[in-house]
């Protein structure tokens, strides 16, 4: 299954959930797209709960299925517990780290900046999105894009860090401090129910 490239807001609707973590998406139109979506919202059975929850999820990161199940499976053969190892997994990656750092405004905009090249990781380019940074990493813009537009827009856009990770404007380069505590992520994420879902 290909990587959904559409109407970000479309999806944010249909889900109900702010897939941006900034709520634009669903501030004009809080209600599902199509002609009846403004009333026309028909019960889940608790299947299509998990499955919803798995998507909400999937989406928000910008994983495509086999990559998503696949970071369940390294999830699930982790010590600790499967769902908050899944989202500890997820917020590794190198396009998210880049995206919590201020220097893209969405996770999509991260992807991209990581795929052209313009970030490296411990000194060494990285232009892989999916790649797993560990605690203490040290995550910067490689010299020739320090003057990049997009990522410039980016930092003077962004007021603050989540605590996992710094980053010095003036440097222009980050770390990544520690494994994320899960009050410090999207409290709307019942990471319960996507655990549910792929041991059904």
């Amino acid at each position: 299954m290909a990587r959904y490239t559409g109407p970000q807001f479309k999806k944010s609707r249909r889900l109900n959930f702010s897939t941006l973590e900034n709520g634009k998406d669903l501030a004009r139109r809080p209600y599902a797209p199509g002609m009846h979506g403004t009333n026309r919202r028909k019960k889940l059975s608790e299947y299509g709960i998990q499955l919803q929850e798995k998507q909400k999820v999937r989406i928000l990161y910008g994983l495509n299925e086999k990559q998503f199940h696949r970071t369940f499976d390294k999830a699930s053969n982790m010590n600790g517990i499967t769902g908050e190892n899944l989202l500890f997994l997820l917020e590794s990656r190198l396009d998210n780290l880049v995206y919590r750092m201020g220097l893209a405004t969405t996770r999509r905009g991260a992807r991209q900046l990581v795929n052209h090249g313009h970030i490296t990781v411990n000194g060494k380019k990285v232009d892989i999105p999916s790649y797993t940074c560990k605690p203490g990493d040290v995550i910067a813009v490689k010299e020739n894009s320090l003057n990049h537009p997009a990522i410039l827009a980016s930092l003077e856009a962004t007021n603050s860090t989540k605590a996992f990770v710094e980053f010095d404007k003036k440097k222009m380069s980050g770390t990544y401090l520690r494994r994320p505590d899960r009050s410090e992520l999207n409290p709307e994420i019942n990471e319960a129910l996507i655990v549910e879902y792929y041991n059904r």
